[in-house]
């Protein structure tokens, strides 16, 4: 019995990881949501990854970015170990070909956010202090100041 798809599985890869991925920023941006709203927002963020990984054009970059919402997710769902699991993937692959300073201070904002949230502040601190380091390497002044913004939102 054959088991292919009668679709390009592929497409349909590429498809959901930026689907998933922006459905889940709807619900990231929402100032209030409700416990299905999170459960939906959580589920959209590991389905996003996940198929980010089935793709075979995924880079350390992409799944850098990846890793990042799903930590974003979980610290604003109160889970530090979760958010600190993620925080560091993100940045173990924000490291990685393709990757540019936007994906590693990205990654340290994820830690700092992780370890507030835990309130290991001297921790946060010193993964504010290095986005911030980081930051200063950024040529694109808006993705810089949208970094800067985010780290702001901590502690």
């Amino acid at each position: 019995m054959d088991k292919s798809p009668n679709f390009d599985l592929n497409d349909a890869h590429r498809y959901f990881s930026v689907e998933c991925f922006n459905r889940a920023w709807d619900y990231i941006d929402k100032p209030a949501r409700t416990l299905e709203e999170d459960k939906s927002m959580l589920l959209l963020g590991l389905a996003s990854l996940w198929h980010w990984t089935q793709r075979p054009d995924v880079t350390p970059a992409n799944l850098s970015v990846g890793y990042w919402q799903v930590a974003r997710i979980y610290a604003l769902l109160g889970q530090v170990d979760s958010a600190r699991q993620y925080g560091q993937l993100c940045l173990e692959n924000s490291q990685g070909e393709g990757s540019q300073p936007f994906h590693l201070g990205y990654a340290y904002e994820a830690l700092a956010r992780a370890e507030a949230l835990g309130g290991e502040h001297s921790k946060a601190k010193k993964y504010l202090r290095l986005a911030r380091q980081v930051s200063e390497k950024m040529s694109d002044l808006e993705a810089r100041k949208q970094l800067l913004d985010d780290l702001a939102t901590i502690i």
